[in-house]
């Protein structure tokens, strides 16, 4: 098989290692990659949103698959574009349809979507420019903290969880007035839950579905949960506290009933759901959806499942992935994510990096990098992300650390409390 992937960061590595160990892939292009790909498959100059490159692409490197790395492409309805096209309609995407990744494109649709059907979640309400006042008796009526999400994409950058309530009130008003674009042209206030998160993966073909691994990611970029929200400073998987019993739990509750839902509404949905779950007192609730693999999370989930993944992604295009097992090693995977000195906020990039060669005892999934001549250099905020196998996650986070100190650039910075709180 000819598979394309679409994106360029540390999922998208991930990924392409993952379906590069399978005998059943021929060729693998990566679109736009980075320098890690570079060394599983071929990297393509062709943007995420650039539809027509990536169809010129797909026809003149006869692919046979393709799978949707980042949301921005499937919010747009690249899905679509593929099914609308005479030449493409043969492909199949691994990736949503435009209304199915209104999951999370849109907030509000996600909130009333678990609302009708009866999906555990926080209690919301939604308001636009002329509702601002009664958004602000709304919010009157919560508890502290007050949680206020923008209802579009915003880069990760739209969710605000404010203590002060006339802070809230003025923070509501300024997302309205278009602090975050068109993404704030909605806003969504919602019930804050005390718990402890994880995020739960299941990939489906819309009537089938399998549990991937369970994964915890951090946000923050200082220790102890700190500081402002990043893309993700590191993961860990499994999650002790995931057991089956919650397990068991967030199936009946949430998954089926989201397939559900989807199939109900006449969503064709063939690729992976984020669930970004809360545990309150053994009880999961959803905080939010994603429409395809975390990142950095993917970097512990992938290299946890053993089953050959193109084979899995081929299941999920042909509606089989009812025949399929899914075989996950059984050993904690965690992940340390180097990012460029000043990240979240500004950073320099084009900064060298050196020492890759001398890590032995991790995997290294690249995330901001590039090549410059015959050099690897930074080209992003987040730049590295390092994966270690251990017996536990105490063994696993020794090997990523250890690995960490190894590689170098100007202004590298890490969090060194990964799993802190497990």
């Amino acid at each position: 098989m000819n598979i394309l992937i679409i994106g360029g960061g540390g999922r998208e590595h991930a990924l392409a290692w993952k379906m590069a160990q399978s005998p059943q892939l021929d060729r693998l292009f990566i679109a736009p990659g980075n320098a890690g790909t570079a060394e599983v498959g071929t990297n393509v100059p062709v943007g995420v949103e650039d539809f027509d490159g990536i169809r010129e692409l797909v026809l003149r490197e006869h692919i046979d698959l393709v799978v949707v790395g980042p949301e921005v492409p499937l919010v747009a309805g690249i899905a679509d574009f593929f099914l609308e096209n005479p030449d493409l309609k043969d492909v199949p995407v691994i990736g949503p349809v435009r209304a199915g990744a209104e999951l999370e494109g849109s907030k509000d649709f996600a909130k009333t979507f678990m609302l009708e059907n009866d999906i555990p979640t926080g209690s919301f309400r939604t308001f636009i420019d002329y509702t601002v006042s009664e958004g602000r008796d709304y919010l009157a009526t919560l508890e502290p903290p007050y949680v206020l999400k923008a209802d579009g994409l915003a880069a990760g950058k739209g969710v605000l969880i404010i203590n002060d309530l006339k802070v809230a009130q003025q923070e509501l008003a300024s997302m309205l007035k278009g602090k975050f674009g068109k993404a704030s042209s909605k806003v969504v206030v919602e019930e804050f839950l005390q718990g402890i998160e994880l995020s739960v993966f299941v990939l489906t073909d819309g009537e089938g579905y399998l549990i991937l691994p369970e994964a915890k990611d951090y946000k923050r970029i200082g220790e102890g949960d700190t500081g402002l929200n990043t893309g993700g400073m590191g993961a860990v998987s499994p999650v002790p506290f995931a057991d089956a019993a919650f397990m068991k739990k967030v199936e009946d509750r949430i998954v089926k009933p989201t397939i559900q839902g989807l199939k109900d509404k006449g969503i064709v949905f063939k690729g992976f759901i984020f669930l970004g779950l809360m545990n309150k007192d053994d009880d999961p609730y959803v905080i939010e959806y994603n429409v395809r693999m975390g990142d950095p999370e993917s970097e512990v989930i992938l290299p946890r499942i053993k089953t050959d993944f193109v084979e899995l992604m081929k299941a999920t295009a042909e509606g089989r992935l009812s025949e399929m097992e899914l075989d996950v090693d059984d050993r904690t995977v965690t992940t340390v994510m180097l990012v460029s000195g000043g990240y979240p906020g500004s950073y320099e990039k084009r900064k060298e990096i050196s020492g890759l060669k001398e890590v032995r005892d991790s995997v290294l999934f690249h995330a901001g990098t590039s090549i410059n001549g015959n050099k690897i250099v930074t080209s992003g905020g987040r730049v590295i992300a390092v994966s270690s196998y251990g017996a536990g996650m105490q063994e696993a986070l020794k090997r990523s650390y250890a690995s960490a100190g190894k590689i170098r650039f100007e202004g590298k910075y890490f969090r060194r409390d990964i799993g802190f709180d497990l």
